[in-house]
């Protein structure tokens, strides 16, 4: 069973659409991620698929439920972190757990053997009393993430997991996602972080405009776009010597403010040429799936 289906599924608001007749699956045991810049549809199409706003035309189906209409069903068989956490300020980390629990029509008996577990999976065990005010933001994040598990889910929505987290805690973050998938766990991800997207989505899709522009394994995105070595140039001159070597010796340059990048094949004659030039720093690195976004999305600012 395909755990979410979405087939021509479209919504506008004041005559402009926002998604635009998209399709795609998730399936068991998957990361699929979803990423695009500001104003491509991502939120709305996750809004679309949970059933809280309702689609133009087309059809979407969790765990064979038809959403939106059978919508609160579907719904208590899933989980979602929101981008933004909700967690009631009033309550004490353990209080956040149990009232979420009865939304689920669980018992307080089921879900106070839910509660120890899903503290040692948030890593906050000794914390558990405490109110919400008193947690760091990573902290926060951990207890939505374990507050979306309250009811075993199969399948997890997670907008944007590991926005405003410092490193460390993005990386906690990846753990415990990483622990989910090997529990079986089928995750959609929607995601700014490209290092996110490529560490843990099996498959992911690029969106932008309201449709979907490329699709795929995050290793073959890279290759099927772009060419595999990259190299950055720093410095006033870089789009000097970019006219006067770097375009010719490689497949594509583009130009961002002070940086040249250059995208090629094999970059061993731009590096040695480097080296010599004095004032003007480089990096050498392989393509990543960043490289690709900006490719596909542009790499003007969006609002």
């Amino acid at each position: 069973m395909q755990y979410l289906r979405v087939r021509q599924l479209r919504k506008s608001y004041g005559g402009q659409e926002v998604v635009a007749g998209i399709d795609f699956d998730l399936k068991p045991g998957e990361c699929f991620g979803l990423l695009g810049p500001n104003g491509a549809g991502k939120t709305t199409t996750l809004r679309l698929c949970l059933g809280l706003t309702e689609p133009d035309s087309g059809d979407i189906t969790i765990f064979g439920l038809p959403v939106p209409g059978q919508a609160r069903e579907a719904r208590l068989k899933i989980g979602v972190v929101p981008q933004t956490d909700n967690l009631d300020p009033d309550f004490t980390v353990r209080e956040n757990l149990l009232v979420y629990g009865r939304y689920f029509d669980l018992s307080d008996a089921a879900i106070r053997n839910r509660i120890p577990e899903l503290l040692e999976f948030a890593g906050l065990s000794a914390r558990a009393d405490v109110r919400i005010q008193t947690l760091s933001g990573g902290m926060k994040r951990r207890l939505t993430l374990a507050r979306a598990l309250i009811n075993d889910p199969d399948l997890i929505f997670l907008d944007e997991p590991s926005t405003g987290l410092d490193p460390q805690a993005r990386h906690l973050i990846w753990e415990r996602l990483r622990q989910l998938m090997n529990q079986g766990k089928t995750i959609f991800l929607t995601t700014h972080f490209m290092d996110e997207a490529e560490r843990l989505c099996h498959r992911l899709a690029i969106m932008d405009r309201g449709r979907m522009i490329t699709s795929g394994a995050p290793r073959e995105l890279i290759a099927q776009h772009i060419e595999p070595q990259v190299v950055e140039v720093f410095g006033d001159g870089a789009a000097a010597w970019a006219d006067a070597f770097g375009r010719a010796a490689a497949e594509r340059c583009e130009i961002t403010g002070e940086t040249v990048f250059c995208y090629t094949h094999d970059a061993d004659s731009m590096v040695h040429h480097l080296d010599s030039q004095a004032g003007l720093r480089y990096l050498h690195r392989p393509a990543n799936l960043e490289d690709v976004f900006l490719k596909l999305t542009g790499r003007e600012l969006r609002d």
